[in-house]
């Protein structure tokens, strides 16, 4: 249980103003700073976090909503980081806690790393899936050029992505892809008879690209849509891949990305995600779901 010192300080809205705070906070835990994944998660949706009387932040999470505005359908929970001088205090399931105390009925879900896993199972998450994290600098290697044409978005796809993305995902993200051409680096569309059959986007963390969201009719124009990303990026890409696309996790992996981590994918509240699993092959990040 948290000492009472700790159990006394009250839990907070963060807001953008907290920024540098949750930076240091990530730095302080051996991730990286990641300001500009911090930015778009502390905009896009809700931050909560425990203020240090000594300066800086005890723990902080954020929680990214989706749905028809004031009735969530789904909320994505991630970045639940607590500092080293007062992990193991129960600090980080109070803050859990008091998120899911806030959220109500809505149901929840978040990628879980073997360390916090034990946490989520003991608050009543449930494992539904896994991701893999996978990392390198792409190599186009040969074979025949795909048959799937992308291209650059232009703000007039934007409601058709929207509606492509709201059929895969499962409820309505509109919130979030109208913020992505300014978080995103590259944004780029398939299409095929001129209908468009995925999107996905590549945006810049620290030292990599991460490719996020990755939305395709299939394995082929995922494969597509990623290669056009990469062609276009000098340093090494990241993404976390869904494990049930096999043939796409095999594909970079051949194409010089490596494994780094598998994390598990878990919910509260429902026993799978909404959407269609087999078109959505990786997440604009694993911290919004």
């Amino acid at each position: 249980m948290p000492t009472p010192s700790l159990a006394a300080l009250p839990i907070r809205r963060l807001t953008f103003r907290d920024l540098a705070a949750c930076a240091d906070l990530s730095q302080d835990r051996g991730w990286p700073r990641e300001e500009h994944k911090w930015g778009l998660l502390l905009t896009a949706g809700q931050g909560y976090g425990i203020d240090d009387p000594d300066g800086g932040l005890v723990a902080a999470c954020t929680v990214t909503e989706y749905g028809p505005p004031g009735r969530p359908a789904l909320a994505a929970v991630g970045m639940v980081l607590v500092a080293a001088r007062h992990a193991r205090r129960g600090v980080g399931r109070r803050l859990m806690r008091h998120v899911m105390s806030t959220m109500g009925p809505t149901p929840l879900t978040l990628h879980a790393t073997p360390n916090g896993r034990p946490l989520y199972e003991e608050l009543g998450f449930k494992v539904t899936g896994s991701a893999e994290m996978v990392r390198g600098h792409f190599s186009p290697g040969g074979g025949p050029a795909s048959r799937i044409a992308t291209r650059a978005a232009t703000a007039d796809d934007l409601t058709t992505v929207v509606r492509l993305d709201g059929e895969v995902f499962g409820t309505d993200r509109t919130h979030i892809l109208a913020r992505l051409p300014a978080f995103a680096d590259r944004f780029r569309v398939a299409e095929e008879n001129g209908r468009l059959i995925g999107y996905a986007a590549a945006w810049p963390n620290t030292d990599s690209h991460v490719v996020g969201p990755l939305i395709a009719r299939d394995t082929e124009t995922a494969k597509a849509l990623l290669s056009s990303l990469a062609t276009q990026t000098d340093g090494p890409l990241r993404t976390d891949i869904d494990v049930r696309h096999e043939e796409l996790l095999a594909w970079v992996k051949a194409r010089g990305l490596s494994s780094v981590a598998r994390n598990a994918v878990m919910t509260h509240g429902i026993t799978e995600l909404p959407g269609d699993w087999s078109r959505r092959f990786a997440p604009l990040t694993v911290a919004a779901g």
